[in-house]
């Protein structure tokens, strides 16, 4: 039977960087993962390149029932610091928007540093290697795997949640929590398209490939950035962003033209070319097969010199606050992570150690924190594998 201090099951971005941190205080450590390669999610994130952190990265970045929780451990374990670690590999890096950091190569790149990073500090990656239960005899934790029993004074779980299950992502996880009395906050996609029916989906149909630069918002919270019509409905970044917000059955509203004053160029429009048709002067805003189609969606017909301001107002406010109320969304088959997970309450802020099971820590998505789109993920995993694989020397 395998023996050991720590166990880590998961070998994605958190595990690793837990392993890592256990193995340079001379814990023994090994790292489970049912894959037949490591951190997969890794490799193909960023479109293969990685948004490895951000460097505007700060706890507003995330959602959880307690936001305060992730406070700690981003400060113990910054994006400057996860970057220091990506030089020191001279790894090649660029910056795009707002702060998102990528690989200029390839996010094997990352993949190569952390199995460096392990196999230096001691850690043992197995792959292809099934957890089946956890148990607890003898103040130990027994492992039952396809590789046999194992046993360790500790174990995190760093498995992540369901979302992409064609890369294996399952809710193991939260079935361990909830096999330890552990609560688990209700999960959902985040980071996913949002789908649409009727009139709306078939317009997104004959709009699919078009981007734009949008606002999108729900409620209080808005995001600007990129949007995209695909044949299931909206995606882009603005739309993932706001798909974490994003309450069944309620309306978005996306603003198509955010850099336009709309009613101020219709006017002026109006003054220029009174004989202007109102549809001819809104599809000029817009690439031509988006500007037929808003037209269409508004019904603007009639010359400029017809139209009241009162008109004007309202196709203005159309077009800056078009409101959309979508279906469903992608579900976790597209979503970029998941929205909920093991409640913070039952975790240490310090140690990501389970308050009434001494030796058990949830480290990464699997826990009730998640971060915007644009690397603000990998550095909850960093940070929270960090936090937790410091504290198992003391534990």
């Amino acid at each position: 039977m395998l023996e050991t201090d720590v166990i880590v099951v998961g070998g994605g971005a958190a595990g690793f960087m837990c392993a890592i941190e256990a193995g340079k205080r001379g814990l023994g450590v090994h790292v489970l993962d049912h894959a037949k390669r490591p951190a997969e999610k890794i490799r193909i994130s960023g479109g293969g390149r990685c948004n490895f952190t951000n460097l505007h990265c700060s706890p507003a970045n995330y959602l959880s029932q307690n936001p305060r929780f992730c406070i700690s451990a981003l400060k113990r374990y910054t994006q400057h610091d996860f970057l220091q670690l990506v030089e020191k590999y001279r790894i090649a890096w660029h910056e795009k928007t707002l702060g998102q950091l990528f690989c200029d190569d390839s996010a094997q790149n990352i993949i190569d540093m952390l199995l460096n990073e392990l196999r230096d500090a001691g850690g043992k990656l197995l792959l292809e290697t099934s957890v089946d239960d956890i148990t607890t005899p003898d103040n130990q934790f027994r492992l039952e795997t396809s590789r046999g029993p194992m046993r360790a004074r500790a174990v995190v779980i760093a498995t992540g949640g369901p979302s992409i299950p064609k890369m294996g992502a399952t809710g193991f996880g939260y079935e361990i929590a909830r096999k330890f009395g552990l609560s688990v906050v209700p999960t959902r996609p985040a980071l996913v398209p949002l789908t649409f029916s009727d009139a709306h989906k078939e317009m997104c149909k004959r709009l699919a490939g078009v981007s734009i630069d949008a606002e999108v918002s729900f409620g209080k919270t808005r995001f600007r950035e990129g949007l995209l019509f695909t044949h299931r409905g909206l995606s882009g970044p603005s739309i993932l962003q706001i798909s974490s917000f994003w309450e069944e059955g309620k309306p978005i509203s996306v603003n198509m033209a955010p850099d336009i004053a709309v009613f101020d160029k219709l006017s002026e429009a109006r003054q220029t070319n009174p004989k202007q048709e109102l549809r001819t002067a809104v599809t000029r805003m817009f690439p031509a097969r988006l500007g037929d189609e808003l037209t269409r969606e508004f019904d603007l017909k009639g010359k400029l010199a017809d139209m009241s301001n009162k008109v004007l107002t309202r196709t203005a406010d159309q077009i800056n606050g078009w409101r959309l109320t979508p279906v469903g969304t992608e579900g976790y088959r597209t979503a970029e992570v998941t929205l909920g997970g093991v409640d913070t309450g039952e975790l240490s802020s310090k140690s990501f150690e389970a308050v009434r099971v001494p030796g058990l820590h949830f480290i990464g998505e699997v826990v009730d924190v998640t971060g915007h789109l644009g690397g603000f993920n990998f550095q909850w995993a960093w940070a929270s594998g960090h936090a937790a694989g410091r504290a198992l020397l003391a534990s």
